[in-house]
């Protein structure tokens, strides 16, 4: 059970709050994603709290700080939050047990001259275990960018231990140069010019979190495609079948999942947890990465098993997707989650 509430109006006070909001489920998990503009050292906090089934109000929780850059501010999650309705783990929070929530709210705030643009809330309650679907429709493979995480190997270890760690970064770059934008070379100047794709170590410097210590945080990633004037948010998707439907739209999008070594067809290593550009599907109906862990970008698109893959992206991350898209592309038709 899914609820995307999504806000791209009344934002004109330093602080805004969205009214009370509500499914028809109780949720168990909240991940707010929005896109902002920093200017100087200005930044945003994103807060959430809820009323439990039980009618408890919870304190406000931080879901974290952003900036866009790291010049004068430092971009964070929030540890140590928990209590006895609930925690938050950087970018998600969880409802404690016998704690879900019969409503949720999101709060904003643009501190130092911040401008929001847009604020997202999803809302989940995950059931047990999800079986694969079976494919509908026919193949169609996007024409997305390849790069490759593994060609930064430890470079710039102070964000994430280097570029083995960046699948996040990665895959948003991916999407990034899809849509035709990205930074400038002025913006990564800094980077030593013998190095290869040097937009993709921009986009990990400014995606670290650093109480994290990591580039995966998910909103930081929709929030950082955000500052390229695109529309980014994070979800969850139910099945391959609706992820299809973006990519008929014309919509690449990133997945989380996390899997062992031998567990995915097309995957001959395992990981705790990575990123990846869904690009499309086969003939067949198995889905079209765009894998960063890949030693070079030619070896970066690959398809995979589908039923493997799927259990494997429903299962760990519940089928969290970032949606990336300009404005001026329409989002295929909702059931309720994007």
């Amino acid at each position: 059970m899914i609820a995307l509430h999504r806000f791209k109006e009344g934002f004109d006070a330093p602080q805004w709050t969205s009214p009370q909001l509500s499914a028809d489920f109780a949720a168990t998990e909240l991940i707010a994603s929005w896109t902002a503009s920093t200017p100087g050292a200005s930044y945003i906090r994103a807060q959430v709290r809820g009323t439990t089934v039980s009618g408890a109000l919870t304190k406000w929780f931080s879901l974290g700080e952003w900036a866009a850059t790291d010049e004068h501010f430092t971009r964070t999650s929030v540890p140590g939050q928990g209590d006895e309705h609930g925690t938050v783990n950087a970018d998600t929070f969880r409802a404690q047990p016998g704690h879900a929530l019969a409503s949720w709210q999101l709060r904003i705030t643009c501190v130092g001259g911040a401008v929001l643009h847009s604020a997202h809330l999803m809302a989940s309650a995950l059931p047990g275990r999800l079986a694969a679907s079976e494919p509908l429709g026919s193949g169609r493979a996007l024409s997305v960018p390849s790069f490759a995480q593994r060609l930064h190997r430890g470079l710039y270890p102070q964000w994430d231990g280097g570029g083995q760690s960046w699948c996040s970064p990665t895959s948003t770059s991916m999407i990034l140069a899809y849509w035709g934008t990205g930074p400038k070379p002025v913006d990564y100047a800094w980077v030593d010019p013998s190095y290869v794709d040097p937009w993709v170590i921009h986009a990990a410097r400014s995606t670290y979190d650093t109480a994290y210590g990591g580039c995966g945080n998910w909103p930081f990633n929709t929030a950082y495609a955000g500052t390229f004037g695109l529309e980014a948010f994070v979800t969850r998707l139910r099945s391959l079948n609706e992820a299809a439907l973006f990519i008929e739209a014309g919509i690449p999008l990133i997945a989380s999942a996390t899997y062992q070594a031998g567990q995915v067809p097309g995957l001959n290593y395992g990981t705790n947890g990575h990123l990846m550009v869904l690009s499309g599907f086969t003939d067949e109906g198995d889905p079209i990465l765009h894998d960063p862990a890949s030693d070079s970008n030619a070896e970066v698109c690959k398809p995979v098993g589908r039923r493997e893959w799927e259990s494997a992206w429903l299962n760990t991350s519940g089928g969290v997707v970032y949606v990336i898209h300009p404005a001026s592309h329409p989002l295929p038709p909702s059931p309720g989650n994007w």
